[in-house]
């Protein structure tokens, strides 16, 4: 008999995913949280989720964002593996973070409401499962300038403060986020369930991802085949809009990857100021293999990780299954080489992509140190001769850029500026807005919030989140959080 969905005064949860496919998460509960205060609540997503958001900043309705839920509500800890830079770990999963249901919003979709920062889990390892301040508000933020800039995303509801102090390098002040997903499949949820050798685990989870994600490959004549075709382009779309906007995400192992195409796990990620493909952030990134440059790469390096997994159930004949699916995975450099030309072309306010033209601005920008994001509105604005310290061969190649511009140029600027953003997460107002936030003041987090929320929407008073670090900021570290 089907389980109903639980009732509470705000959600009404499932747990579809616990029950199709029950051997890959463990029931488990929220460690308790002294003083929950919330911190930010995301009101629009709330209503979009069918909750008012007043009930939720009323205690019950805190409460249950960290955790506390009604009496018959599953709350269960993920089980997945992973390659994590590039080295395979058999038994990752939710260490610190417990999927409170399932809901229906209010377009139809199923969604995820997930706590991060809940407590230790059966797969915590040493860690202590909780979080802090500062990177579950970097979370939020991220979360919802990706949302504003169109790429898809998991999305932060709230981030709640747990009264708690919270020991990494110094003592900080705890906290839970919740975030919602189109799911939380991830390429290390196949990794797990297939090297356990039970190919029943491995269909049922694929079967309950085609339901949930990609239901029209069920009626292919090879439905696993036909379930990896789409995650191979849902990902080469995502990472063609990474790269447009210099996003980099820092710790793009196997279990970071969703089957959905969503961005997920905002730790140390960062936008790159100065173009470089090999621009590096995160502290633990010693070898550069998730730079800028390498993102493509690596999204195509996970997806054969996924077509691994799904062997079995492609085709009994291995040699086959690898053949059928090595086919499906070279369609990702052709859809992301294509979307990556037109996304640029559009940028740059050109009627078609130009490889060469494109690589020469490349290159120039590299060489002179350019920011990426003020280039294109500073193009577009007719002001970008003033980003180079040598503008003469920025003349030579702006005059064959005229050339190919259609007549109405106001009409070009504008469409450059629908697509080239005027604000995104500078690191170093990111920083300042979390420093000031962990010690109580969320203002500046506030402040940047609404730029970045609406980032192709120049607004008087936010001039100064337009501009890359001053001269002599040491360079930009970031760290996952945890």
């Amino acid at each position: 008999m089907r389980k109903m969905p639980t009732q509470t005064t705000l959600f009404r949860f499932d747990d579809s995913y616990a029950r199709a496919v029950s051997g890959l998460s463990v029931p488990w509960t929220a460690a308790p949280v002294p003083a929950p205060e919330p911190l930010v609540l995301n009101n629009d997503l709330a209503t979009e989720l069918g909750a008012d958001p007043a009930a939720l900043r009323e205690p019950s309705g805190v409460g249950l964002l960290v955790g506390q839920v009604p009496e018959g509500t599953t709350t269960v800890a993920h089980a997945y593996a992973g390659h994590q830079f590039g080295m395979y770990a058999p038994r990752l999963g939710d260490g610190r973070a417990l999927l409170l249901g399932e809901v229906i919003d209010t377009h139809g979709r199923r969604r995820d409401l997930h706590l991060k920062g809940s407590g230790r889990t059966p797969f915590a390892r040493e860690g202590d499962g909780k979080a802090v301040v500062g990177p579950m508000l970097r979370e939020y933020l991220l979360g919802e300038a990706m949302h504003g800039l169109g790429i898809p995303t998991t999305r932060a509801l709230s981030v709640v403060a747990t009264g708690e102090r919270v020991f990494r390098e110094r003592e900080l002040p705890g906290a839970v986020l919740c975030r919602v997903a189109a799911s939380h499949l991830r390429v290390g949820t196949f990794q797990y369930a297939a090297a356990s050798g039970d190919h029943e685990l491995l269909r049922k989870l694929a079967d309950y991802a085609i339901e949930r994600h990609y239901p029209e490959a069920a009626g292919a004549r090879n439905p696993y085949l036909a379930l990896l075709a789409p995650v191979v382009q849902a990902q080469a779309e995502l990472m063609a809009s990474w790269m447009l906007v210099g996003f980099i995400h820092g710790v793009m192992n196997t279990d970071n990857m969703t089957i959905s195409g969503e961005t997920i796990d905002y730790g140390p990620c960062a936008f790159i100021d100065t173009f470089d493909p090999g621009t590096v952030f995160s502290s633990i990134d010693h070898a550069g293999r998730y730079a800028y440059g390498n993102q493509p790469r690596i999204a195509q390096w996970n997806l054969a990780r996924l077509a691994e997994a799904l062997v079995p159930l492609i085709d009994e004949r291995v040699e086959a299954a690898v053949e059928a699916a090595t086919d499906v995975l070279g369609g990702f450099a052709e859809r992301y080489e294509e979307l990556w030309s037109e996304g640029m072309a559009k940028k740059l306010g050109l009627p078609a992509p130009n490889p060469e033209l494109l690589a020469d601005l490349l290159e120039l920008m590299h060489s002179q140190h350019v920011d990426f994001t003020r280039f294109f509105r500073a193009l577009a604005a007719g002001t970008a001769r003033t980003l180079f310290t040598d503008p003469e061969p920025f003349d030579a190649w702006a005059k064959r850029r005229e050339t190919l511009l259609r007549a109405d140029r106001e009409a070009v600027a504008a469409a450059m500026n629908r697509v080239n953003p005027a604000y995104i997460p500078r690191n170093h107002r990111t920083e300042e807005a979390l420093a000031k936030a962990t010690l109580g003041d969320m203002g500046e987090f506030h402040r940047l919030l609404d730029a970045v929320s609406r980032p192709f929407d120049e607004r008087p008073g936010l001039d100064e989140f337009t501009h890359p670090a001053p001269p002599g900021c040491p360079p930009h570290v970031t760290y996952c959080g945890t």
